[in-house]
């Protein structure tokens, strides 16, 4: 594996590990923004504080499976600096 390979993986990772946080704020958005929709309330406090408080609790339910990630490519980091090393 070259430099560009390294890079393409760590995006893969980042991509993996942000995208679901991301999607659960979509979607915590589209449901306030419908029931802003359908209330007529427009309060910016009310899109904000929901989302800030559901995406905290999912990333530190996603936690383990997060860290588990980011180690195992820690560690494949490691092995590559081993195997670099030797050449």
């Amino acid at each position: 594996m070259d430099l560009l390979g390294i890079a393409e993986n760590t995006v893969k990772i980042i991509l993996i590990l942000g995208l679901p946080s991301l999607l659960v704020s979509m979607v915590i958005g589209l449901i306030i923004s419908i029931f802003q929709a359908v209330t007529q309330v427009s309060d910016a406090s009310l899109t904000f504080v929901p989302k800030m408080i559901l995406v905290s609790a999912f990333i530190l339910i996603s936690l383990p499976w997060i860290g588990e990630n980011v180690q195992s490519y820690t560690k494949d980091l490691w092995d590559l600096i081993l195997i670099f090393g030797k050449q």
